[in-house]
This record gives structure tokens, sequence and C-alpha cells, in this order.
């Protein structure tokens, strides 16, 4: 850029180098996950947000190792358990922005159930899910996502099972934002990540992000090959059953973009008159003496 932008405070804006953590990814060489960390790191210094207002919260998994190379606070919780952690640190602390990311197996598998009640809550909160249809991190199990007739470790003769659509499931149930991306596009994916932390509301990404390693079906020139961006055709977000209708389309072409997005359910926090009003629980006096304090401590300990 020809000059330096600033933020909402007047310091000068970060950069995505400022978002990268002390340690470096332990990644596959050439796995997806690392376009969807920049991308990630690219849209929160073009949102002009610090490290300190970002909580990343993440599962069990390749993907879910994420907030470590991500200069934020963070937590790598249980696998599946993800959003139930999020939630929690949203209702804490609603001015936080939070991001929860995680794989296809820890967010629809195990924790499919939590998946489905976060839309259905619509919790303020970004959920960027790697997608690679498989599990990758014990090495090549056939995942929610894996297509019928795909061999794995777990499928040798091919898998009878049909795979869960993430985009249709998240619409059903509540999700007001609800997008695909693609590893292989960082350019779409940045302003996705981007638009999605600036909704209030439940956010979806979903995210092909290929595995080189275990899963030699859906690789980057598997996507290349199909994906094709839902803007290019001016599809609108607020249509929910085109939303749905794009979303089903899987073969030749497949839909990346904003499927769907509304703002006229209110988050969960803003429903609730105690987090409303007030500002952020974790902010607030606890309202207990010193020693009260001191006694329900030392009853835990």
């Amino acid at each position: 850029m020809g000059v330096v932008a600033t933020d909402r405070q007047g310091a000068a804006q970060l950069s995505p180098k400022d978002f990268k953590g002390n340690i470096d990814p332990d990644w596959c060489v050439g796995c997806g996950d690392f376009g969807v960390l920049r991308s990630l790191q690219k849209a929160c210094a073009e949102l002009g947000l610090r490290p300190h207002e970002i909580l990343t919260v993440s599962g069990i998994g390749c993907s879910s190792n994420l907030p470590g190379y991500f200069n934020s606070y963070g937590m790598h919780t249980l696998h599946g358990r993800a959003l139930a952690v999020a939630t929690g640190a949203k209702l804490g602390n609603h001015e936080l922005t939070v991001i929860a990311t995680g794989g296809d197996g820890d967010g629809y598998g195990i924790g499919g159930n939590h998946f489905a009640h976060t839309a259905r809550r619509n919790v303020d909160l970004t959920y960027l899910v790697m997608n690679n249809q498989i599990y990758g991190l014990t090495t090549g199990q056939v995942s929610p996502t894996s297509s019928v007739g795909m061999k794995t470790k777990s499928t040798p003769f091919g898998s009878v099972e049909r795979p869960t659509n993430p985009i249709t499931t998240a619409i059903m149930n509540g999700a007001t934002f609800v997008a695909r991306g693609f590893a292989g596009d960082p350019k779409q994916l940045t302003e996705l990540i981007k638009r999605s932390i600036q909704h209030e509301g439940f956010a979806l990404i979903d995210v092909f992000s290929p595995c080189v390693t275990y899963n030699h079906d859906n690789d980057f020139p598997f996507f290349k090959e199909r994906v094709k961006r839902l803007e290019d055709e001016g599809h609108d977000p607020a249509d929910w059953k085109a939303a749905c209708e794009k979303a089903m389309i899987w073969g030749d072409t497949i839909y990346t973009g904003l499927f769907f997005q509304s703002s006229e359910t209110p988050t969960l926090h803003k429903l609730e008159p105690v987090l409303d009003k007030g500002g952020a629980l974790g902010r607030r006096s606890l309202g207990l003496r010193r020693e009260q304090g001191e006694q329900i401590i030392k009853r835990m300990m």
C-alpha cells in the first residue's frame, strides 16, 4: 500500500505477519490448511483487528492445530467440542471476536450435535471448517463428507454412506451466514472470512481444504476444474431456497461463495437481558466480598 492504514485507535494497522503464531505449522507440504491460515491472517489484518481482541477455539485434528499457529488468544479443546467452548467464551465476553476452527470429522461427525445447536441459537461467532473429506490425523478413514464409493482404510471396498451436506444442514438449523470457500482461491476465501466476522450471528464457512496425503480423490485439481463462484452468477444470499438448491449441486460444477445471509434473527447474547446490558460478563465485578471468593476457591482446590 502507498500509505500505512490506521485502526480505530489511530495506531498503525497490523499486517498478516503480525497474526503469525510463535510455532510453525507441521502440516504436510501442500496441505490446504496453509491457505486457510493465510486467509484468516490476512482477513484479520484488513479488518483492523488486534490479536488481543480475538479468541480462536479448536477441537482435535490436523486443522484443529490452527490456534497454535495464529497469534491471538487460543484454546485447543476436545474432539467435537470446539463450538461448546466457543459459545461459553462468547457469552462470557461477547466483546471478543470468537473464531472456531476444525475439520469435517471434528465438526460434522463427533461435533455434529453442537454444530446443529450453535446454529439454532445463532451464537455470534465464525466457524471455519477445513473440509478435506477424510480423517487425516488418524491416517485416512472415511469421514462424514466422504463421497459414496470412496476407498479408505476403514472402507477398503468403498464407502456405502451418503455424505452430509454442511451447507443445507447449517441453513436448515438456523445459521444466519452460510458460505463455502476453497483453499485454492485465497482471494475469495479472505473476503468470506472478513464478511463472516463482520456478520452478527452464527457464521459457517465450509472450506475445501484438500488433504494431499490421504485423499487423492478430492485433490486441488479436482476442485479447480469444478468450483464456480456464486457471485459470478448473481446469486441472492437472501433467497434461502435458491441457496439450498445451489448447495445440492455436486458434479461438474460445485459452487463456492456466500450461499445464505440473514439479519432477521437476533444473536443469542442480545436475547439474554443479562448480557445485552451492562457490558461483557468477563469485565464486570463478581459481586462477592474478597473472603467469599477465597472460600469458594478453597473449596474447589
